[in-house]
């Protein structure tokens, strides 16, 4: 079915009862993850069979009841059941910043049970679309093996480029953008603190180049902070961040309960239901 958008559609009213209303939203990559992003996930990897696991550390005091204990780090941690892959809510744990956003889940995958250390690690800032991080899961879920890279860069654009996103004039054969310009993924140098199981990631001096993994970032206006942003380590496999980027390059519309202040005004709505 399709959904019409109507771009003057008057934002957020409020229903009898207080209960909050409805919308079907586009273009998704600037919906905001309507304020449940660790749900939407979380979800997503129970549906698939995931476990979770808590893992807190906090202080308490001799005399002090355990409900009155001080929180200090809350990290939820879900594990495939071959536990070759492994997704992590880090954004109470003191994450860094991408972006100069807080990271909020880390998704990490390896070659086999043999080997404890990660192949490659993708983040993913607050405010991007669950569904996006959704689809980007069930596409590493599905793979048989998560560390093996099929395809190559022209997969990622052809993706994005089938929904009518533009290759950029200079770099044609590594980077898009949405039609307005305020999307844009890329094929380029990794930013710190990015992980991957090359040693060669680890060996890099400042004045080398390392090697190229795919990010992407929402950016509202020039200038302006960003809405989100992405990050996948150089050993992310191209099919993977395919996935991603045709999901959130899709034009099918988003429910969304609670709008981006720095994108409201861009997105097109119709009232669900």
């Amino acid at each position: 079915m399709e959904v019409l958008l109507n771009p003057n559609s008057p934002p957020d009213p409020v229903p009898p009862g207080n209960a909050p209303s409805a919308y079907w939203v586009g273009p998704r990559h600037l919906a905001g993850d309507d304020a449940r992003l660790y749900d939407s996930v979380a979800d997503t990897l129970t549906g698939l069979g995931w476990t979770s696991l808590t893992i807190i550390r906090g202080r308490q005091e001799p005399d002090e009841m355990p409900e009155d204990r001080q929180v200090l780090r809350s990290t939820v941690l879900h594990i495939s059941p071959d536990t070759l892959r492994w997704a992590q809510w880090v954004l109470a744990d003191e994450p860094f910043l991408l972006g100069k956003l807080p990271v909020a889940w880390q998704v990490s995958a390896r070659e086999d049970t043999g080997i404890p250390l990660a192949a490659w690690s993708a983040y993913f800032t607050p405010e991007i679309p669950g569904e996006v991080l959704g689809d980007f899961l069930h596409a590493l879920d599905a793979t048989a093996r998560p560390a093996a890279s099929l395809g190559g860069p022209e997969l990622v654009l052809e993706s994005v480029t089938a929904h009518g996103w533009l290759r950029d004039i200079d770099r044609p054969d590594a980077r898009a953008t949405d039609p307005t310009f305020t999307t844009r993924l890329g094929l380029g140098e990794v930013p710190p603190l990015i992980q991957d199981g090359d040693p060669r990631s680890l060996t890099v001096s400042p004045d080398e180049e390392g090697r190229d993994g795919w990010q992407a970032w929402a950016e509202p206006a020039l200038g302006e902070p960003y809405l989100w942003a992405a990050s996948f380590s150089a050993g992310v496999p191209d099919d993977l961040v395919a996935a991603f980027a045709a999901s959130l390059s899709s034009t099918a519309p988003v429910l969304r309960r609670v709008l981006p202040e720095s994108t409201k005004d861009r997105l097109l709505r119709a009232p669900a239901g």
